[in-house]
């Protein structure tokens, strides 16, 4: 699937085979909850989720939102990262308003995790609530 960006040369594709995987990575690496992740792992992640690609007018992807589902119960927001030079324009909301209006997420609970963005998600009907984790050991290589 994918959206396009009104007045502005930016589309959203669901299309696995468009993301640039060494783009993706670098992102992620400037990111608080992901720097540590090899480009490895996130491929890795990237066969097992839905993944929302965002793009400039030449394909270059400027943004990333990955979501971990069934596609059934539940559907796990996560890596949602937008290029430095391309934030301030509304491309992290419109990101996460393609993904709650997604067809294949339709009639799905969604959560969340992040420190940070309340603002953006409660948007979109999200609500700051308690969760409960457990934490891997770290994989041997």
């Amino acid at each position: 699937m994918e959206w396009i960006h009104g007045q502005q040369p930016y589309r959203i594709s669901d299309r696995k085979e468009l993301l640039q995987t060494d783009i993706v990575h670098a992102l992620l690496q400037t990111s608080y909850w992901a720097g540590n992740r090899s480009k490895e792992t996130i491929i890795r992640s990237i066969e097992g989720s839905l993944c929302l690609g965002l793009y400039d007018a030449d394909t270059h992807q400027i943004g990333y939102l990955r979501v971990v589902t069934d596609y059934a119960t539940f559907a796990w927001v996560c890596d949602v990262i937008v290029h430095p030079e391309h934030r301030g324009q509304g491309l992290g909301k419109w990101l996460v308003q393609c993904l709650v209006e997604h067809p294949k997420l339709h009639g799905i609970q969604m959560i969340l995790g992040t420190r940070d963005a309340h603002g953006l998600y409660e948007q979109f009907g999200f609500e700051r609530r308690e969760m409960m984790r457990r934490l891997a050991p770290a994989r041997e290589a």
